[in-house]
């Protein structure tokens, strides 16, 4: 966190939410070693507003269940700068 640009959301610590709400957008991703926390270390420097990482269970294209990443922001926008920018992604 900057100093010069203090966020009220990691001053309270609620930007980071544990239930994923319903209103958020959301991305499902597959899950790779330790992919949650560094997601969540490029969300902290790099998106303002509030967002959820966690795991979910999703049904694959050949039917089998499979563990997933689920990764959603109160804002689309941010969903939208999350999806083109960070380099995480870019590497499947």
């Amino acid at each position: 966190m900057k100093l010069k640009d203090p966020n009220a959301l990691n001053f309270f610590e609620i930007r980071r939410v544990i239930v994923p709400p319903p209103h958020f957008e959301y991305i499902i991703l597959p899950t790779r070693y330790n992919l949650a926390n560094s997601l969540i270390k490029w969300i902290e420097q790099n998106a303002k507003g509030r967002f959820y990482v966690g795991k979910t269970i999703s049904l694959s294209n050949d039917n089998h269940i499979e563990s997933m990443t689920k990764i959603g922001f109160e804002e689309a926008k941010e969903l939208s700068y999350f999806t083109l920018a960070c380099p995480y992604l870019k590497y499947n």
